[in-house]
């Protein structure tokens, strides 16, 4: 089961960076594209979340944008 999940959207730039960081560590996600799955977008916004990507991992606060010094700490 991943840990991490990572809300998407098409032609997205930081979504692909971050996904490409995540793969790079070996890290395995599931990643959501709230353009095909539009029920997550209202709850992303619920959260305060006004850009993609939207990356939740268990035990961590949520975070947007591609941050690699936080996508860092998830490799570890």
């Amino acid at each position: 089961m991943e840990n991490v999940t990572v809300y998407t959207k098409y032609n997205c730039v930081q979504c692909k960076m971050t996904k490409k960081f995540l793969e790079a560590q070996g890290v395995p996600f599931k990643e959501i594209n709230i353009e095909d799955d539009t029920k997550y977008v209202e709850e992303l916004k619920a959260d305060g979340f006004r850009q993609t990507p939207v990356v939740s991992v268990v035990g961590m606060p949520k975070f947007s944008g591609f941050r690699p010094d936080v996508l860092k700490k998830i490799s570890a």
